[in-house]
């Protein structure tokens, strides 16, 4: 679970709520003809410019990349390629066949590998899984980031809306105040649903998207190390240029164990 998304989305929603609270209460700030405007009004722009299916499964992935943390470590790639890379070694690379993967697109090239194909047909392959993958979440943050960009739009239509109303009953005074008040709260929602779900969801998405091609690149390179019958430990060098350099001294550290295996092979 990202309990980051989740602080942020409880945390910001309770700040408004206390902001209106200490006001004049919630009652009003309630207009659902406005919200239906700002809501509705944001979801038919947004399945006007991508497909429908493309729109389901957008949020799918938001709900699975938002609020998961199910991005792999890269130090634990690591360690796996290295052990797998000593494996092959010592035993050839059939005996893969018996060691456990948990992450598919690795399981994927090691059974590539096992079934003995070629290195630039293992690459076509991961590179074609990679691009398909990476594709799914960008399409996901492109959606959310058009439902960002619409909402304020239609806050604002929502709004001419309301004044277009109260001009029409601008012979009673009285009633000016509290019709230009509902007319201002379409834009308060397409603002808010804008900056505090829409637009941090697809940045969110964007970022997943980054680590996952970061990871996913790094396992295509372990395979592709491994089928080549790259040293354990020299691969493991190799690797580690994926990680960031505050990341790289923890990976430094190897244990005893790895470095014997990598030696031993």
């Amino acid at each position: 679970m990202d309990f980051a998304t989740l602080i942020g989305l409880i945390l910001g929603s309770i700040v408004v709520a206390v902001a209106v609270m200490l006001g004049s209460g919630f009652a009003p700030f309630v207009n659902v003809p406005g919200f239906l405007i700002v809501i509705g009004g944001a979801f038919s722009a947004t399945l006007i410019r991508f497909p429908l299916k493309a729109c389901l499964r957008s949020f799918g992935t938001a709900l699975k990349q938002a609020f998961k943390e199910e991005v792999d470590s890269p130090l634990e790639l690591i360690e796996l390629a290295q052990h797998l890379a000593t494996v092959a070694r010592k035993k050839g690379l059939i005996a893969l066949e018996d060691e456990a993967v948990n992450n598919a697109l690795f399981a994927k090239g090691v059974q590539l590998c096992v079934d003995g194909h070629e290195a630039e047909l293992v690459r076509s392959i991961l590179r074609n899984e990679i691009h398909t993958s990476i594709r799914r979440n960008e399409v996901g943050e492109r959606v959310f980031r058009a439902l960002g960009d619409a909402a304020p739009a239609f806050g604002m239509i929502g709004t001419l809306v309301g004044l277009v109303q109260m001009l029409i009953t601008l012979s009673d005074p009285s009633s000016i105040g509290p019709a230009m008040a509902v007319a201002l709260l379409t834009t308060l929602y397409g603002a808010l649903l804008a900056n505090l779900l829409f637009i941090p969801i697809a940045d969110k998405l964007r970022t997943r998207a980054e680590q996952e091609r970061a990871n996913k690149t790094l396992i295509m390179d372990s395979v592709l190390g491994i089928q080549q019958g790259t040293n354990p430990r020299v691969l493991r060098e190799l690797l580690e240029t994926h990680l960031p350099l505050d990341q790289r001294d923890g990976a430094d550290g190897a244990d005893a164990t790895g470095d014997a295996e990598a030696k031993a092979a």
